[in-house]
């Protein structure tokens, strides 16, 4: 087996507290199961924008391109960069540079103490969610006039293309059927977005006739939120923009138990790609050892299957669910444990299982 190379960028914030646990849980992995992984840490963050006025280079892009395997980001954002330009360009830019057109977002209960749902169990939320992730508002198209009058006016336009609405599509569809499951819904807001709407449900009508087996839906984003926390069990797979699936994810973490335990892969499937965790840098609470780092080690979890290592990242995964069973856990969790001790019990736990 070839070696695995993975970049790693822990960014800003708690992003470097929670990514030193990642990394902690994956050398312990490795180790344990003897892969052949190099692991190489990249400075690219607030701190190094500051001192040398440097984002991300497009030299790195392509390095990570063509020598990678996958990136591991821990969180961007620091109040001393007050445009976060560097977290646009290192997250954003990745994203467009790499094509990492699918943002896939699990949303799975592993406590039922975690959920805030009265009565819901963990059957009742597991589903994901697949964020177009290279197109929509995101692109930042638009321009403002009369800027700072009265008349000032702003337009920020949606671009979305056949190409890449077909593609996301397709990709909830065959995400679908390889993991048996038989609902896909797709969630925009046609009923007021009229041009883009009727893109996205031509294109969504015309992909699913080639997956017959498969029950089909459609929700404006406004009930699907609505019917998240009402039914969640309704939900296996969701595919949406990129818009309303930032918004969306945001509600399918809490409804695991907050963003620190929510994981994200940003891919393209088959080529390098990007994984993070989605609860953001924190600046606030930066090292002072009470930061969850659950949600790093289920990214890791997350990049382990991607890259092919199914028994590893069933480890990641059983490491995570005794934690939280067993209560070695932050605060936030219920527990007491500092950062760093929860990323010890959880290398502990995979040297000796």
């Amino acid at each position: 087996m070839s070696k695995k190379r993975i970049a790693v960028i822990p960014g800003d914030g708690i992003g470097v507290d929670v990514c030193e646990v990642g990394v902690e849980v994956l050398e312990a992995i490795c180790s344990k199961l003897n892969l052949d992984f190099q692991i190489d840490n990249f400075p690219y963050s607030a701190e190094h924008y500051l001192k040398t006025g440097i984002t991300l280079p497009d030299d790195e892009v392509e390095n990570f391109r063509q020598n990678y395997d996958a990136i591991f980001l821990g969180a961007l954002g620091d109040s001393r960069v007050p445009t976060n330009v560097h977290a646009k360009d290192i997250l954003l830019g990745l994203r467009f540079k790499l094509d990492l057109f699918v943002n896939f977002r699990p949303s799975k209960v592993y406590d039922e103490n975690l959920c805030p749902l009265k009565g819901k169990t963990k059957d009742d939320i597991n589903f994901v969610v697949c964020r177009e992730n290279t197109e929509g508002i995101y692109v930042s198209a638009g321009a403002s006039f009369k800027k700072g009058t009265p008349d000032e006016i702003a337009l920020q336009e949606s671009i979305n293309t056949r190409k890449g609405v077909e593609r996301i599509i397709r990709y909830a569809f065959e995400y679908a059927k390889n993991n048996n499951l038989t609902k896909v819904c797709m969630s925009d807001k046609g009923n007021a977005m009229r041009f883009e709407g009727d893109l996205w449900m031509r294109t969504f009508k015309d992909v699913a006739a080639e997956y017959p087996e498969m029950e089909i839906s459609h929700q404006f984003v406004d009930a699907i939120v609505m019917n998240l926390v009402r039914a969640p069990e309704e939900f296996e797979v969701i595919v949406t923009c990129n818009l309303f699936g930032d918004i969306i994810t945001d509600l399918a973490a809490q409804l695991q138990g907050g963003m620190g335990m929510a994981a994200s892969g940003n891919l393209n499937p088959g080529k390098v790609s990007l994984f993070e965790p989605v609860h953001g840098s924190a600046p606030d609470i930066a090292g002072k050892g009470i930061a969850n780092p659950l949600a790093a080690v289920m990214t890791v979890q997350m990049m382990l299957d991607y890259l092919g290592f199914k028994e590893a990242s069933l480890l990641a995964e059983k490491s995570v669910l005794e934690a939280i069973s067993t209560k070695n856990v932050t605060k936030d969790l219920g527990g007491n444990l500092t950062t760093k001790e929860v990323g010890k019990f959880l290398v502990d736990f995979v040297k000796n299982n």
